[in-house]
């Protein structure tokens, strides 16, 4: 089965042409939460960079070739991994970023345990993430072009992901979980 992140990258990054509005309003929720981005803040599971590039993150870990390519031209620093084994050493970023990653994970936990691992103490994680049942979800299920990326996904509630976090020893420090994009900071329990 073809990975459409890899096979169609383009396609996927296109989106933040498409709809300018919607990624600056996202960005905007994103930003209020992230820690200022230190040398050592990462953003796990980059994509083509958007975010980490808008945001001022240094270094990024994408297992897709291509879009990994993509952030690089926008000037992040990109390891290829994934969120469930992350190469970075223990307690040493002060910001750790996921958006619209937690939804392509086949079991969150072990992704949620790593983050937990590399935030130095007082490091923040900042989880974004699309709401299972919002309008968001709603409205790509019925655009054929996202249902090449949603099609692999699960959604989950505000509630789930806190929960998952704090069974991964985060603590939800402030929720933010409006219009079907939802946006939780945490820190180490």
């Amino acid at each position: 089965m073809d990975d459409p992140f890899e096979a169609h990258a383009a396609e996927y990054d296109r989106w933040f042409e498409e709809h300018p509005a919607e990624f600056r309003a996202e960005l905007a929720r994103v930003r209020r939460m992230l820690p200022a981005p230190g040398p050592r803040t990462v953003e796990v599971g980059a994509g083509s960079g958007r975010f980490a590039a808008a945001l001022g993150v240094p270094l990024g870990i994408e297992p897709s070739r291509a879009l990994g390519r993509m952030a690089r031209e926008r000037g992040v620093e990109v390891v290829r991994g994934r969120a469930e084994a992350l190469p970075l050493r223990d307690g040493t970023c002060p910001g750790v970023l996921m958006v619209t990653v937690i939804c392509f994970l086949g079991d969150p936990a072990p992704a949620l345990r790593e983050a937990r691992r590399v935030l130095e103490p007082g490091g923040i994680l900042v989880l974004a993430f699309i709401e299972r049942g919002g309008a968001i979800e709603r409205m790509y299920a019925a655009r054929e072009g996202k249902r090449r990326f949603l099609s692999r996904a699960r959604f989950y509630s505000a509630d789930e992901v806190s929960a998952l976090l704090r069974t991964a020893g985060l603590v939800p420090l402030e929720v933010d979980a409006r219009g079907g994009f939802c946006v939780i900071a945490a820190g180490r329990a």
